[in-house]
């Protein structure tokens, strides 16, 4: 492509005030959400009090669920899937980001997480501080077993597993370290001047793929750092939050282009589709807040000290995703997309499995909204460190 009749980077740019004052209205839900959980902190219980209960144990939020599928959705029916058929054409692009994604990724999400919550923040954290997290999935013990770092403890009559508070927060960031970005990445590929069509068939592969390796990395990791998470459990998650939106999103695509045609889907349809899935984030977001409302005012910091290994993963995952798409002499309009995928979270299901495997008001699911709100404004500091470097891929 003549780079000059490329479309310019003013010319790319959030069209909706939903996406171009994402980060403000992040903020302000976050405010609400806590300013809900310290004057009104029984609505939030109430809420997750609706669940899909198995052996007596809540393992599925309702109105989570909800938010999250709308959240899923309109990601899930923009992608063509006949393009996954064509990727192997891509052939480094999508190597490279599998590679990352999947081999490299959720092991440095696991030290970098380990070694600041686990040692260094461990203190300001406070060594002693607990959290109760909901009993695995299938699990019956007697009160007083010990489960992984954990013990069962009885909470308004029902059996809880008590575990360190850090432990609890590490959970959550193992839980976006193995959720490549599906979602936001096509805006910063977008704003980055990517390559459009290589994105979306980079988000069909990962998405497909996560299908397989969300479990079992999850499974994996959570075990290893004495949180031992039920496979069932996962793959629950997995079939709930990942499964049913991308289902309903290449069935409802097929018929809606069958009946209305493809221009219809694409200028009409898309259009009102494309606040759902913000809008649906923040409605998570006041949710998860208001029950975190009063221990974040209590303890305002625990923010930052999440937020530090979960920056220096992102920025170190972008790094590694940019140099290596130098190294394989990449064009800019792949690399730039290949980076951000690494280097973004698929934040949504990432929340939605804390919440179902630890609960709403754990530690693990406020790790995973922590990731959402450093997301947005790290994540456009890169797309702006890509344009002033897409010379060195010339």
């Amino acid at each position: 492509m003549n780079r000059s009749n490329r479309t310019t980077p003013d010319e790319r740019r959030m069209t909706s005030i939903f996406e171009r004052y994402l980060t403000i209205w992040i903020g302000l839900c976050i405010a609400g959400g806590v300013l809900l959980g310290k004057f009104a902190p029984k609505f939030a219980k109430t809420l997750d009090s609706m669940s899909i209960n198995v052996n007596d144990a809540p393992v599925v939020s309702i109105p989570i669920a909800i938010c999250l599928f709308f959240m899923m959705y309109p990601i899930m029916v923009k992608i063509d899937f006949a393009s996954v058929v064509k990727a192997g054409k891509s052939g480094k692009p999508v190597f490279l980001t599998l590679f990352i994604n999947w081999c490299i990724k959720p092991f440095t999400m696991y030290a970098i997480s380990f070694f600041f919550l686990g040692f260094l923040l461990k203190t300001f954290i406070g060594a002693d501080a607990t959290d109760l997290v909901k009993m695995p999935f299938g699990l019956d013990l007697p009160i007083g077993a010990h489960h992984g770092a954990g013990v069962v403890v009885l909470q308004e009559g029902i059996k809880m597993l008590q575990i360190p508070l850090w432990r609890s927060y590490f959970a959550g960031c193992i839980l976006l370290g193995i959720a490549p970005c599906t979602a936001m990445v096509l805006v910063w590929g977008y704003l980055s001047r990517g390559n459009d069509g290589l994105t979306l068939v980079m988000v069909a592969v990962n998405s497909l793929t996560m299908l397989v390796l969300y479990g079992l990395l999850g499974g994996f990791l959570l075990g290893v750092g004495k949180l031992p998470i039920p496979w069932q459990a996962l793959l629950l998650s997995v079939a709930i939050y990942v499964a049913l939106p991308l289902v309903a999103g290449f069935l409802s695509r097929i018929w809606i282009i069958n009946k209305k045609g493809k221009a219809w889907f694409e200028e009409k349809f898309l259009h009102i589709l494309t606040p759902v899935t913000i809008f649906a984030l923040l409605l998570t977001l006041v949710l998860l807040f208001s029950f975190k409302g009063e221990v974040i005012l209590a303890n305002p910091l625990t923010i930052v000290w999440i937020a530090i290994p979960l920056f220096i993963q992102t920025i170190f995952i972008f790094a590694l995703g940019y140099g290596a798409a130098k190294v394989l002499k990449l064009k800019y309009e792949d690399a730039a997309p290949a980076a951000m995928i690494g280097a973004s979270n698929h934040f949504e299901v990432a929340i939605a499995t804390a919440v179902m495997l630890f609960g709403l008001a754990s530690g693990a699911a406020l790790a995973t909204v922590v990731g959402v709100l450093i997301e947005v404004p790290v994540m456009l500091m890169l797309v702006g460190v890509c344009k002033r470097t897409s010379s060195w891929f010339d």
